[in-house]
């Protein structure tokens, strides 16, 4: 059986075309492509203002700074996430605070928010996991009642919405990824969305090593402390190609999507994650959950199909141990057996149907 890899990046010769117009015309740093890259985004979600960075990271991370987040204040994130997620709070000096998600959904458990809250609580860094949109019903109630930020990581949830609205729209701040692994990738790259005035020119100054504008002075001024976060021309040149044919790649993965579930629906031993009520799933990753997942995993893999565990549980490794900077809230059982049982299988525009029967093929056969 040939590979069958778990995603391949959506690269056409436009694309290929784009990225070298960019090297031969030789300005590679960020400049107007970046602007085009940010335009589409932005026009797409719907939101006011889409702000390209090195990395869904970094992104979090500004986030967090305009907010003026530091020392003293406590940010909530799910336990089942990529470490990027809680690694931002404790890069600005805040403390961590890890909550349980729903095992079934495998999102951040709501109620769990809503006790590990405490009064130096500042923010919420939802996750949008694998997208899989968050109810946001819920977490406006919570940010009303309590008062806080919602800065969303949406890293692996462009295209999915919530009763109707796109992610991207719902929270104060939502940050994407364009990692490989995204359908809508520029290698490396994030993408910031918010509607605050205020908030997007502070971040468009520290993503430029704090460049601003001054009133009583010509020439370039530097406002502020800064850093370079910017996404290069050569980057965003991939990035604005696949965008135009967003539409067509959600479409296709949705599809695939659903052929995967038509044939695992009534396989024994096969559970699917619940799709948030209300939500629209953008499919980043089709994720399955079984048992034996580790086994399962290790005899697709040698019979040449990759697939993937689902994430991680932050509880379970050293950087995330309770300490004075991190807090654990709850048993995280949810979490754990969202970690042993999520399968991830391959989800790519090019993937056939004769593909996915072979994907499931060789589960079955690897759970019997």
């Amino acid at each position: 059986m040939n590979k069958i890899p778990l995603i391949k990046p959506f690269m056409t010769q436009e694309i290929k075309n784009k990225v070298c117009e960019v090297l031969e015309g030789g300005f590679l740093t960020e400049g107007s492509v970046t602007r085009e890259f940010e335009a589409a985004v932005r026009d797409y979600v719907g939101c006011k203002y889409a702000i390209a960075v090195t990395s869904c990271t970094t992104g979090l991370e500004m986030a967090l700074r305009i907010l003026g987040i530091g020392p003293g204040d406590e940010v909530i994130v799910p336990d089942y996430t990529y470490p990027a997620t809680a690694d931002v709070v404790a890069i600005v000096g805040a403390t961590i605070v890890i909550v349980d998600v729903s095992p079934r959904t495998m999102l951040i458990d709501y109620d769990a928010i809503e006790s590990a809250i405490t009064e130096k609580t500042k923010v919420v860094i939802p996750v949008s996991l694998f997208g899989n949109p968050l109810n946001w019903d819920r977490l406006h109630d919570i940010k009303a009642k309590h008062g806080l930020f919602m800065i969303e990581d949406a890293a692996c949830s462009l295209g999915a919405e919530y009763k109707g609205i796109k992610v991207g729209n719902l929270a104060d701040i939502s940050v994407f990824s364009h990692h490989p692994r995204k359908f809508i990738t520029t290698g490396e790259g994030g993408t910031i969305t918010t509607d605050n005035d205020e908030w997007a020119a502070w971040m468009e100054s520290y993503k430029h090593f704090g460049m601003g504008v001054s009133p009583s002075r010509e020439g370039t001024v530097f406002t502020r402390i800064g850093t370079n976060y910017k996404l290069s021309n050569i980057l965003a040149a991939v990035g604005l190609g696949q965008m135009r044919h967003i539409d067509e790649l959600l479409r296709k993965r949705r599809e695939l999507a659903e052929f995967y579930t038509q044939m695992l629906f009534r396989t024994a031993g096969v559970q699917m994650p619940q799709t948030t009520a209300d939500g629209k799933h953008s499919y980043q990753s089709f994720c399955i959950l079984v048992e034996n997942r580790n086994n399962i995993m290790n005899k697709m893999r040698e019979s040449g199909i990759e697939v993937q565990i689902g994430t991680y549980s932050l509880h379970m490794h050293p950087a995330f141990a309770a300490s004075d900077r991190v807090r654990h809230r709850g048993s995280f059982e949810g979490s754990r057996s969202a970690f042993d049982h999520c399968l991830t299988l391959p989800l790519y525009h090019e993937l056939e149907e004769n593909d996915q029967r072979a994907v499931v093929d060789e589960m079955v056969r690897a759970m019997s």
